[in-house]
């Protein structure tokens, strides 16, 4: 900053000189003394000069509306949203979230180093400001085959960024208990910047053990016993709130104000209907102004605890020589967003965007599906006897079941009936030709299948399917499109969704994805006869994750997570 620059900053300040832009009459929320503010807030160079009484070039008489600093999502994957990043800014900017700490865990899965550095390139020129954890855990499990590896010494290569904050959720726990010699050198690595945690079922000694590390946050708390005992160890909580994971009302009656502090919100991952009818962080605060939390409080939450815990100097706040990331708000219960700006330009207003972004290049994330020829062969389930391992599906829920049930086998080989189909994981990364095979109950689907290309976090091609000449059609369109969701019926394709970038994102805007994905649930639940407690895409993407208990199923084979070991189709207990 040059002597003249400051001389101006101070100048206006005082008053002696006019503000490029000056909010008048506003109701002000002061995050540091907890109160509401009378006064105006004068703006030069995209920052905050002053609060009080200002004149400037522009002034926006704001008749008492409130206005607040604007929101920071603490932890989010972009690639949830199944759109680019600029897509992705375009729908929540308008919503008040102007900041946002990105894990690209799901395209460095597929794209390793290469899909970090495109998330960062895709985001630089953004009115959003990205920031980015470098993954931690890729591929998540030494149980399935990822697009990519990715070591201390890659990661590396990145950490000095000036957009890189630290290390992202650390999935590998049991890695970091155990003193995991990569695992350890990537915490080594991180050491000097923020390591986010995801650490839900371990306590006590290994808890210590796990922070003693370094780690610093937590998102994965469902319970109060958890996010209390993180927070007495020093840890910040984000309290997440996004269309899989909904914990906010479990955990927000355990916030008070001797732990608020240490206290954030989060959005994880969300899909385009959730981010276009409820948003992002503004849905956090509502939703916990309802639960009874001060909104003064909530906003603190979302926007000071965060940025003071990821080391983003000038955000969060309204003060003198902050950033005039701002939004305008009717009222503090219904918290209505009315207007967004970053650094004193208006970005957003009634939930529209105000601003165009570049077109992305998205060439080299393209061309991500890379299968071997696959048969019908391929797909036959092989068993003996007529008892099985099946994976039971619960309602509304990840969390599925290992149960044991008599099936239907001709000629030694597995029919489907009873509501038990087949699931397959096929290898797309590099052309392994592995196919993970596995019996499902409660999916509900007849007469056809459905695959994705967005299968947690390896995504490979899950599909699933009572027809294997359907699962097959399904495996070959999405070979076909590049990559996406499709749904196969009667030997036809009936619709798909492509996800060119990375077998995981869409180059069309966020509300056309979400018509679409719509119409397909519909097709789903009415034309396939998907059971309705089960939304096909999410429980499907989530199916061949080996972390969640208690049984899964990766492009290796049939995983029981609790005992930590693949297991075969057929049981033994019988």
């Amino acid at each position: 900053m040059v002597i003249k620059t400051l001389e101006k900053r101070i100048n206006i300040a005082k008053g002696v000189e006019k503000a490029e832009l000056v909010f008048k009459n506003a109701n002000i929320v002061n995050v540091f003394t907890h109160e509401i503010i009378r006064g105006d807030v004068a703006i030069y160079d995209g920052k905050i000069m002053g609060i009080g009484d200002y004149s400037g070039d522009e002034e926006i008489d704001l008749k008492g509306k409130y206005i607040s600093p604007s929101f920071i999502d603490g932890h989010v994957h972009i690639e949830s949203s199944m759109v680019t990043p600029s897509e992705f800014a375009k729908a929540i900017l308008p919503r008040g979230t102007t900041t946002i700490i990105a894990d690209p865990h799901e395209i460095a899965n597929v794209k390793g180093l290469e899909g970090i550095r495109y998330m960062l390139d895709e985001s630089e020129d953004l009115p959003l400001d990205v920031y980015i954890m470098l993954p931690s855990c890729v591929p998540a499990t030494p149980f399935e085959n990822a697009g990519s590896i990715l070591k201390a010494d890659d990661l590396k290569k990145l950490i000095d960024d000036d957009r890189v904050l630290g290390l992202g959720e650390m999935m590998n726990y049991p890695g970091v208990i155990n003193a995991d010699q990569d695992v350890l050198e990537k915490l080594i690595m991180a050491r000097d910047k923020v390591i986010d945690g995801h650490g839900p079922l371990i306590t006590e000694r290994e808890l210590n053990a796990y922070i003693v590390t370094g780690i610093k946050t937590e998102h994965e708390c469902s319970t109060v016993d958890e996010m209390i005992e993180r927070l007495r160890l020093g840890m910040y909580v984000h309290i997440r709130e996004g269309s899989a994971a909904k914990n906010l009302k479990d955990l927000i009656k355990a916030v008070d104000k001797d732990n608020l502090r240490r206290c954030m919100f989060a959005t994880d991952d969300k899909h385009p209907r959730d981010l276009l009818k409820d948003g992002s962080i503004d849905h956090n605060i509502r939703l916990a102004i309802r639960e009874g939390l001060d909104p003064i409080d909530c906003i603190k939450m979302g926007s000071l605890n965060v940025a003071e815990c990821y080391g983003l100097k000038g955000k969060g706040a309204i003060a003198p020589g902050y950033f005039a990331d701002l939004v305008v708000i009717d009222n503090l219960d219904d918290f209505n967003i009315l207007e967004v700006y970053k650094e004193g330009n208006l970005v957003g207003k009634d939930k529209e965007p105000l601003f165009n972004v570049k077109e992305a290049d998205n060439s080299n994330m393209k061309g991500s599906i890379k299968i071997k020829d696959i048969t019908r062969n391929d797909l036959t389930i092989h068993i003996k006897d007529n008892v099985a391992n099946v994976i039971k599906l619960q309602p509304h829920s990840l969390v599925t079941e290992k149960v044991e049930r008599k099936v239907m086998v001709k000629n030694g080989e597995f029919k489907p009936s009873n509501d038990i189909l087949k699931v397959a994981v096929v290898e797309r990364h590099r052309s392994t030709g592995n196919i993970g095979l596995a019996l499902v109950e409660g999916f509900g689907l007849k007469n056809g299948a459905i695959a994705s290309t967005i299968a947690h976090d390896s995504h490979n091609i899950i599909v699933i399917g009572d027809k294997d000449e359907d699962m097959l059609l399904a495996i070959k369109e999405l070979e076909r499109v590049g990559g996406g969701i499709t749904l196969i019926g009667d030997g036809k394709v009936i619709e798909t969704l492509p996800l060119k970038v990375g077998g995981i994102m869409s180059e069309e805007p966020l509300h056309k994805v979400d018509e679409k994905l719509d119409n397909m649930l519909n097709i789903a639940h009415e034309h396939l006869k998907v059971n309705k407690d089960i939304d096909p895409f999410m429980t499907l993407s989530f199916i061949a994750l080996p972390v969640i208990p208690d049984i899964k199923v990766t492009d290796l084979g049939l995983f029981d997570v609790k005992e930590f070991e693949f297991i075969n189709i057929e049981s033994r207990s019988y």
